[in-house]
């Protein structure tokens, strides 16, 4: 990821303002809403309320409008809300939009940069949630914001990052008043002369009506100069363990869980684990640390780089950690928590105790990289589990029993995904891998590829019910003129009311002579 680094930060805020709406309320979908990063509290991607889009009528979706954003180097990544009428999402320019859902006419902007003009424009790398009457996210500079979902008003924005590299790239959740947020860094990108690292993952709790700290959980321990690397740079250790992905929340029992990141330096704390706090208050309920060491930073891809990656020495040089948000569901009577890691492992624990139910392989793991495994999410419609799998030659999507583990259905990656379509002409950069989060709804899945491709597959069989190829230009409601290119990761797709969204400009771009697009499909 790009080294993304933050001014110093401003104390000066801009004021809070109260929330009029019920802040207590928690995340629910209301005639087939969708509010919030992961579908619902529990992160099953999954929107039971779907009704239009069938097996039947799944291969009659049309483009309905294109959403362009202006030239940008930055992936179109911010995955949409949907509520009551209105989607909701950042763009690669650092501007968060409101349009109407259903003909994509803009209600509403709001630029980042706005908050604090001091700390330069915050992108929005992971989607918002809806909730209490306000739209809440975070962006790149480590800020979080409350605004009014109406009307766009700041109503509270706050600065959660002392860290210079802080960002956010997890998606927020709303319960019980509070928001809760991941933070993680791009401080591991540093280089050679880098006094690498001292940046510390931790999951927040703000309250939700004014953005103040409940509570913080630090993954790693504060940091100790440890000596020099050979640059003569300093060396802090332990660091790193960034939440990169969204929580989910157990209503029954208040337990949030998340996944956390590999160590930059050192080898202490919650590297690569799936934690258990109590929502409430932060406390550990349990975690369980899914490799046994895992440290790693960009450098450890670079020719000689031994001295500033001790783990290629002896094989821990992995970045295998969970990137992915977990999912909860229910099994003979149990609460299950599931979730995919980097290594192409998904695990399944018991929710109340964190022991081991199952775990199955989906791909071969790539030392150092950790691209060939599960990367930002799954989905449970109730009878399946569904899980992509991303540089695994090629990516492939499963369908598993929740019971067991046990293989369903896998579908790879169409063959002709880099010899048909717009991607034809770039060969070099085309890719049969699988980035999005996956999706589901009623007897469908959702999943779209680096080859430009977005899919809808069959939830009982996996055959590819309808494709569409985003690597041509679109004209945007918004009187700009847009490129396709590999589906967005940092999400997927979204389901809602008859329509289908999705983000467009990850990696690959496909030489674009534009900005990158959001779609919007419909029947």
């Amino acid at each position: 990821m790009r080294f993304l680094r933050r001014f110093a930060a401003i104390a000066a805020l801009v004021p809070l303002l109260a929330v009029t709406a019920d802040p207590a309320a928690a995340v629910t979908r209301d005639s087939g809403d969708w509010p919030t990063w992961q579908g619902d509290l529990r992160g099953s991607r999954h929107n039971p309320d779907e009704r239009r889009i069938t097996p039947a009528t799944a291969g009659k979706l049309k483009l309905k409008w294109a959403f362009a954003y202006p030239d940008s180097e930055m992936p179109a990544k911010s995955q949409p809300a949907v509520v009551d009428g209105v989607i909701y999402f950042g763009g690669p320019d650092g501007v968060f939009y409101a349009l109407d859902a259903r003909t994509g006419a803009t209600r509403w902007t709001f630029a980042t940069s706005s908050v604090d003009p001091g700390a330069g424009v915050g992108f929005v790398l992971g989607g918002p949630t809806v909730a209490a009457g306000a739209v809440f996210f975070g962006d790149s500079r480590g800020y979080v914001y409350g605004l009014d979902a109406r009307s766009g008003r700041v109503r509270w924005a706050r600065d959660t990052e002392t860290h210079p590299a802080g960002i956010h790239t997890s998606s927020p959740l709303h319960y019980d008043g509070k928001i809760y947020i991941g933070a993680s860094s791009g401080e591991n990108t540093g280089g050679t002369d880098y006094p690498c690292c001292t940046f510390r993952g931790h999951i927040d709790a703000l309250d939700a009506r004014t953005g103040a700290q409940v509570w913080r959980y630090y993954t790693v321990p504060e940091p100790q100069q440890t000596g020099t690397w050979p640059s003569g740079a300093a060396r802090f250790e332990p660091s790193g363990a960034g939440v990169w992905s969204s929580p989910v929340i157990d209503p029954k029992t208040g337990t949030l869980y998340v996944g956390t990141g590999q160590n930059y330096t050192g080898s202490a704390g919650d590297f690569d684990s799936l934690l258990a706090l109590n929502a409430r208050t932060g406390a550990v309920r349990w975690k369980q640390q899914v490799t046994n060491a895992d440290t790693w930073r960009a450098l450890c891809n670079e020719p000689d780089a031994a001295g500033y990656c001790p783990g290629l020495a002896d094989g821990t040089a992995l970045d295998y950690d969970i990137g992915a948000t977990p999912n909860l569901f229910r099994v003979d009577g149990r609460t299950m928590v599931g979730v995919g890691q980097k290594s192409g492992v998904y695990h399944v624990f018991d929710a109340s105790t964190g022991a081991v139910s199952w775990r199955r392989q989906l791909s071969e793991p790539f030392p150092s990289g950790g691209i060939s495994g599960i990367q930002w999410g799954s989905s449970y419609d109730g009878q399946r589990l569904y899980v992509a799998t991303w540089f695994a030659d090629p990516g492939t999507l499963f369908a598993l029993n929740p019971a067991d583990g046990a293989l369903l259905w896998r579908t790879p990656n169409p063959a002709d995904g880099c010899t048909t379509g717009g991607s034809a002409a770039f060969p070099d950069a085309c890719a049969l891998a699988h980035t999005p989060a996956v999706t589901s709804s009623p007897g469908l899945v959702y999943e779209g590829s680096q080859d430009g491709k977005m899919r809808i597959y069959s939830a009982r069989t996996g055959a590819v019910l309808w494709t569409f190829d985003t690597v041509r230009e679109f004209a945007g409601v918004n009187g700009l003129t847009g490129f396709g290119g590999g589906l967005s990761g940092n999400g997927g797709a979204v389901v809602s009311n008859g329509m289908v969204y999705v983000q467009v400009g990850y990696y690959p771009t496909y030489a674009s002579p534009h900005g990158h697009v959001l779609l919007a499909f419909g029947l």
